[in-house]
């Protein structure tokens, strides 16, 4: 199964940092944030990752194409483009990614977390696949569980004590009812961790969206549609999750990983 990993934002909540690198490529440990993920994301048994990237893109390209992080990827066996310039693949030892710029396909003026999905439904195919946040630090054994190849879309969540920041997944049985966000009034605990197991049904599902009140394309809006049709179900983090979205959490994490080698 193939997991696409979206890292097209700058991350302003990231403030200076990313003044001249997308936060994806913030060292943690001596190591680009997006390194460690991607790590995860091997263990996880993963071997071909669509990566879509935006802001700085050809950072993430070169960090990839790094010698330096051999030890992950392994050598470079080939490299292909697509004429356009869309789509850049190249195959390691270890692992095939394929790089796909969302500005390219879709252009800088469409935004929103649907957005990363529209640029690849070419790529994909028609086949079930994962999808998960470049800026959200998932564990091996959460990122295998949602590899559920069946005719349902998955969606993982974590308990939170202040429901209210975030955007809760709202269940019945182990069914999708709705995502609400950050809701004024408890509905539960719930939250949406971004990553989700997806059939090829979601792009017809993304087809009738339309911009939300901010002016973006939510995936959440795609999801809540498959929702009403008993089409989606609730996983629960069983491991860890670190979000990876202001410089507080570049402590924590660090903390973290230190921690757990």
């Amino acid at each position: 199964m193939k997991i696409v990993i979206s890292a097209a934002g700058k991350g302003t909540r990231m403030l200076h940092l990313t003044k001249h690198k997308p936060k994806h490529l913030i060292e943690i440990k001596g190591k680009p944030f997006l390194y460690h993920l991607l790590k995860n994301v091997k263990k996880a048994g993963f071997s071909d990752i669509i990566l879509v990237v935006g802001y700085k893109g050809e950072q993430i390209k070169e960090f990839l194409e790094s010698p330096r992080y051999g030890d992950l990827f392994g050598k470079v066996s080939f490299v292909t483009e697509d004429r356009q310039g869309l789509h850049y693949t190249f195959c390691r030892s270890k692992i095939k990614i394929t790089l796909v710029d969302q500005f390219k396909v879709l252009g800088k003026k469409k935004y929103g977390t649907a957005c990363a999905l529209m640029a690849v439904e070419g790529v994909l195919g028609r086949e079930n696949f994962v999808s998960g946040c470049g800026d959200n630090l998932y564990s091996p054994k959460d990122l295998k569980a949602v590899k559920i190849n069946d005719r349902f879309n998955y969606v993982v969540g974590l308990i939170r004590e202040h429901p209210e920041q975030y955007g809760i997944l709202v269940t019945e049985n182990s069914y999708l009812k709705k995502i609400v966000e950050k809701p004024k009034k408890y509905v539960g605990n719930l939250s949406n961790t971004g990553l989700y197991k997806f059939t090829p049904k979601i792009f017809k599902a993304i087809k009738k969206i339309k911009k939300s009140p901010r002016g973006e394309y939510e995936i959440t809006d795609a999801i809540t549609l498959l929702a009403k049709e008993k089409k989606v179900k609730v996983l629960k983090i069983k491991d860890y999750f670190y979000d990876f979205g202001n410089p507080a959490d570049i402590m924590k994490i660090s903390k973290f990983l230190a921690k757990k080698s």
